[in-house]
């Protein structure tokens, strides 16, 4: 489920006359068997709407007085986030002849055409009142409260977001909460101006119209998300810009140090933007620093799945979860056991609205037994990112919408996706060029686009313990082989990296030198270009010996990543 929360005016939506139908019942009870929950919003006060209403326990929480008073059936709780009408404001317009007149916990109401006098009134005591209009009622609330105010309260209060919530309803004191809800609608008898900004209108009025929206989102609700206001901004194709929809489960695959990471950033200040929830699973120290996100785990300390379960109660909360202090083999592990839980607190709340899984073939690798159980609840919402597409779970590759494909095997990307999906691969893969990467729908079925896509703002500075100390996968190692290939040391980070250094021979260490591979390893895996420029200087001088060239290479391997020091800039 994507759209959690129903939120419904009363008068002129949900009920005729004040009387809600039969029918229209049937399908709230519906929705509501269905696991989501029900907000009425309305300009009624408390005690008459439960005079009118008696099926008012159906609801999870009532916004009413206009949005003024906040009340919650199961435990008839009441909380008004707004103060009591001044007295002498009420005294001054019953003086002045106002009829009918109503007081409510903090709302005044009365009809047209009393609203010069009102507004007279207000400006005689000097008091910050707005009048809010709905059909012919006039309605006097502390200025800043209204519908949209009390929704927002009562969504606090059910730890949902306004992204997952669909609003219905017909009036002028409509307007503000139906704009706030991730799609609005209005029934075939609102006002021309609701139904103008309105998302969508039904084709049948009052409840009828309200049934007819029930039946849908129960059935296909994904269809009601909209790209002008869900939509995350991917890049775009010469005038046209491409979007992502929190319904999408995307692959963004390419070699290392192509740009995953940094797009993957540039898509989270987007998310932050747009107020959506992430969470980032970070298995190798990637995201440290990342922006309006909090960091649960370090290359010291291992994260819990209590932490990240708590921490994504909070609506405007994002988390990255490092696993650095994980070995590669217990990434998998961990991963499965908290996705079930993520997956159960995603159903019930839809957030985190996304996730963003890197080095994904080590969360989700394709060799794992119970990848299938896993994934029971399905992944929208969620971006994987790897190196290597092909070593992903195929159940996992199977929920992909999208595909990002960056770097010069970005033709491999889209073809390995293919093979291991059994999906008929495009006829024309092209290959990217400059800034752009290769996007495609293969459910959709169309061309692959050449995108140009989003630069982050921020510049995501690497965590040096995961190079210094960390597990490098074993095409990100560093491999001493020696002029013959006569050996295959491996070298998983850069402390192995050292210790192997000093222990080989001479002819080994120069033919790895002159050949420029120690600079170019740190420049693409260890993405540490000023590393990378300082080794480069002693593989170019030759009147080095093998004893000043190692000294200078790993004197500034252990300057950089054993002394305190800056991380390296990506």
């Amino acid at each position: 489920m994507y759209f959690i929360a129903l939120a419904t005016d009363y008068d002129g939506t949900l009920a005729h006359d004040g009387i809600v139908a039969e029918k229209t019942l049937a399908a709230v009870e519906r929705f509501k068997k269905s696991g989501r929950k029900l907000i009425l919003v309305t300009g009624r006060e408390l005690p008459d709407l439960k005079r009118v209403f008696p099926e008012l326990g159906l609801f999870d929480k009532v916004v009413a007085e206009n949005g003024a008073l906040i009340y919650t059936p199961a435990s008839e709780e009441e909380r008004a986030i707004s103060p009591a009408p001044a007295p002498k404001f009420v005294a001054r317009l019953k003086k002045r002849g106002v009829k009918p007149l109503s007081v409510g916990r903090s709302i005044v109401a009365t009809w047209e055409p009393h609203q010069a006098t009102v507004l007279e009134v207000i400006k005689e005591l000097g008091l910050e009142l707005e009048i809010i209009f709905n059909k012919g009622a006039v309605m006097i609330l502390p200025s800043g409260i209204n519908k949209a105010t009390g929704l927002a309260a009562a969504l606090e209060d059910l730890r949902l977001s306004p992204h997952n919530v669909v609003g219905i309803g017909d009036a002028e004191n409509d307007h503000a909460f139906l704009q706030a809800c991730g799609c609005s609608v209005a029934v075939e008898n609102a006002l021309a101006a609701v139904k103008d900004t309105a998302d969508l209108v039904t084709r049948g009025a009052r409840g009828k119209g309200v049934e007819e929206l029930i039946e849908k989102l129960v059935k296909r609700d994904r269809e009601f998300v909209r790209k002008a206001r869900d939509g995350i901004l991917l890049g775009s194709v010469g005038g046209d810009e491409v979007y992502l929809t929190p319904t999408d489960t995307v692959l963004i695959a390419g070699s290392s140090g192509i740009g995953k990471s940094t797009l993957a950033t540039a898509l989270t200040e987007r998310f932050v933007e747009n107020r959506f929830q992430f969470c980032v699973f970070d298995p190798e120290g990637d995201y440290d620093g990342l922006e309006d996100a909090v960091r649960i785990g370090d290359g010291s300390s291992e994260p819990t799945k209590a932490q990240v379960l708590d921490l994504i109660e909070k609506p405007d909360t994002n988390v990255v979860v490092n696993g650095l202090a994980l070995r590669v083999n217990e990434r998998p592990d961990f991963f499965a056991d908290l996705l079930p839980g993520l997956g159960s607190f995603r159903y019930r709340t839809a957030r985190p609205h996304w996730l963003v899984i890197d080095e994904a073939h080590h969360l989700l690798p394709k060799r794992r037994d119970d990848t299938r159980a896993v994934l029971s609840l399905e992944l929208p919402g969620t971006i994987l990112i790897t190196v290597h597409p092909e070593a992903i779970s195929t159940d996992a590759l199977r929920l992909v919408t999208a595909v990002i494909a960056l770097g010069p095997k970005a033709k491999n990307v889209i073809k390995a996706f293919c093979q291991e999906t059994d999906t008929k691969p495009p006829k024309d893969i092209p290959s990217p060029e400059g800034e752009h990467v290769l996007f495609w729908r293969p459910q959709a079925r169309k061309k692959i686009a050449m995108v140009k896509v989003i630069e982050p703002r921020q510049s995501l500075r690497r965590h040096s313990r995961k190079y210094a100390e960390g597990q490098l996968d074993e095409a990100g190692s560093f491999y001493f082989r020696g002029p013959d290939n006569a050996m295959n040391l491996r070298a998983h980070n850069l402390m192995i990296f050292a210790q192997i250094a000093e222990g080989i021979d001479d002819r080994t260490w120069e033919h790895h030198l002159r050949a420029g591979d120690y600079s170019e390893w740190f420049r693409r895996q260890i993405r540490d270009k000023e590393l990378a420029r300082e080794t480069a200087e002693a593989e170019k001088d030759e009147m080095l010996s093998a004893q000043e060239s190692r000294k200078h290479v790993l004197d500034a391997v252990r300057r950089r990543y054993t002394a305190p020091a800056t991380a390296p800039e990506e």
